[in-house]
């Protein structure tokens, strides 16, 4: 069939569904409703729309992620389903914040037709799924209800493939907007169980408003802090970017915050917490560790774990993840897992940390030669094997990064951007070696041009990855476990580390890794320095959340499979 997607943003869940339903043989587009109405009806009914009778292009719509109603004209024509984040009944825009603030145990995910009123149409699809303790609304966003939400998707579409009826559904409930007032700390009586519960269900969006030395800011991310106390509300210490601060009870630490746009004023970043609250944070005492980033050893394996937010990774964070690695190297481990934990595996360099900085081009510069040097420590790992475990999305350095391992192991779901041109970037990493000596060079070519998300099946294909599980988001890290511990078993393994040794040597007698580092780092250090390159203006967009005047070529461009079809 011809589907497009219509969606306010291509997010992760957009992302995975275009990806996945291309990989079912789908013909599909993508329209940006935040461009305006103008634009979905030349999409839906082409440029000449307004000179005659309206006759779709496609076969049916489906809104993966939408915070507007699809004009009338529009779903009158075709059929359009909404992906809702809750059970057949339920209605409103805030549908998982009030499951999290009710401590809802299961919830669900329904794909209904739109109609006139808002979520009360035929329902074709529904599927429940567990809401995990302790997980933040992002976080469980993007692993349970993202994979309720492809499993209902996937569903709705057979159904409706085969002339299938749809069904209806008892109104259960409309809620309204959640409002900022319900997610309130009062630091005075709030414990810290209180308040890491509201950070984590407003993570990432929109997060809890707060005050802070008379300026209100976002506060996002939540760890536990055990030793330090203090007069509740008060700033007590930094520690890898994060910022403690006393509870009633104890104290939290806060990972990123986002100052408050003021009226007339240009938006507020999303930023580490001691960068943001620089002012109010700058004489606090800086505590040792790196709470993102964990060593644990069983047996004969190693896993380096890392959880930075949003999975992008500052020149100090990839600082910090190399010494990590480094510090795993001592250790006589046969096989070393890098990643391993639930959601974002790596998006590469952390963009709002360079848009921060005095000097972008310099804090640019510093970020890409920092993960360059973690991907090269990875390539050069030849006394044992080394995998990389994505529980959840990567894109750009991320991707490469993961690549660089001798295996790549993703949860099925995960969706993987290896692109750079959409920031553009040239890029590094060493992916002009990594990914033609996995894909080949005409696939990369075709990947990196297309920069379109590759779902896990299609990655499989490719050789972009070597295994995917199949288990849910909180399982993903044991079970990693479980196949590391049988690699480590596997007979052949010593026979394994010697030959991708003697590979590495031999690809390096034909052209270094040098080479290639400081052929991408010309190009890179040529975008940064210049003022004018593109890169910096969609950078700035980026972290600002800036809405594009118009759906950009690459996804109004019909695809099947990830691959330019005709219309």
């Amino acid at each position: 069939m011809r589907i497009l997607l219509i969606a306010t943003a291509f997010n992760s869940l957009s992302q995975r569904i275009h990806a996945e339903l291309a990989e079912e043989g789908h013909e599909l587009a993508v329209v940006l409703a935040a461009c305006g109405e103008s634009e979905l009806r030349e999409a839906v009914f082409g440029p000449g729309y307004r000179t005659g009778p309206p006759t779709p292009r496609y076969d049916l719509c489906i809104a993966p992620m939408l915070t507007s109603a699809i004009p009338q004209d529009i779903w009158e024509s075709v059929p359009c389903f909404i992906v809702h984040p809750g059970p057949p009944g339920d209605r409103g825009p805030s549908s998982l914040d009030w499951a999290l603030h009710r401590g809802m145990d299961v919830w669900g995910v329904t794909v209904l037709q739109a109609v006139a009123e808002m979520d009360a149409g035929p329902v074709w699809a529904h599927t429940s799924f567990r809401v995990t303790p302790g997980v933040a609304k992002s976080d469980l966003y993007r692993g349970e209800l993202s994979d309720a939400a492809s499993t209902a998707v996937r569903e709705a579409v057979r159904r409706f493939a085969l002339g299938e009826r749809p069904g209806s559904a008892r109104h259960v409930a409309t809620r309204p907007f959640y409002p900022q007032q319900l997610r309130t700390v009062d630091w005075e009586r709030d414990s810290a169980d209180r308040v890491s519960a509201l950070l984590r269900a407003a993570d990432s969006s929109p997060g809890v408003l707060d005050e802070i030395d008379g300026a209100q800011y976002y506060l996002y991310g939540t760890s536990p802090e055990y030793a330090l106390r203090g007069r509740p509300g008060t700033l007590l210490a930094t520690r890898a970017g994060s910022v403690c601060r006393a509870t009633a009870d104890g104290a939290v630490w806060l990972s990123h915050a986002k100052a408050k746009r003021r009226p007339g004023g240009p938006p507020g970043i999303k930023l580490p917490a001691a960068l943001a609250l620089a002012g109010p944070a700058a004489h606090l005492p800086e505590c040792p560790g790196s709470p993102e980033i964990t060593y644990r050893e069983r047996g004969e394996v190693g896993m380096l774990g890392f959880r930075f937010p949003g999975g992008a990774m500052s020149a100090e964070q990839c600082r910090r993840l190399l010494r990590g690695y480094k510090h795993a190297l001592t250790r006589r481990t046969r096989v070393l897992v890098l990643g391993g934990q639930r959601d974002f595996f790596s998006n590469g360099v952390h963009l709002g940390v360079i848009d921060a900085a005095a000097s972008p081009a310099a804090e640019s510069w510093a970020n890409i030669v920092a993960i360059d040097d973690l991907v090269e420590a990875v390539l050069r790992t030849t006394d044992r094997l080394v995998v990389c475990a994505l529980g959840g999305n990567a894109a750009a350095g991320g991707v490469v990064l993961g690549a660089a391992a001798d295996e790549v192991w993703l949860r099925e779901g995960a969706v993987l951007n290896p692109h750079y041109r959409l920031m553009g970037l040239y890029g590094s990493e060493y992916w002009t070696y990594v990914l033609p000596r996995r894909i080949g060079q005409a696939e990369t070519t075709r990947v990196m041009q297309a920069a379109l998300p590759v779902g896990s099946a299609r990655a499989l294909r490719l050789g972009l990855a070597d295994r995917a599980l199949e288990v849910p988001p909180e399982a993903f890290t044991e079970s990693v476990w479980t196949v590391a511990f049988e690699l480590a078993a596997a007979p052949g393994l010593n026979t394994r580390i010697a030959t991708k040794a003697r590979r590495l040597e031999g690809d390096e007698a034909r052209k270094g890794l040098d080479e290639y580092r400081r052929e991408e780092l010309a190009r890179m250090r040529a975008i940064f320095d210049d003022p004018h390159a593109p890169y910096h203006a969609l950078r700035s967009a980026f972290v600002r959340k800036a809405q594009p005047d118009r759906t950009p070529e690459h996804l109004r461009q019909m695809v099947r499979g990830g691959v330019a079809a005709a219309v």
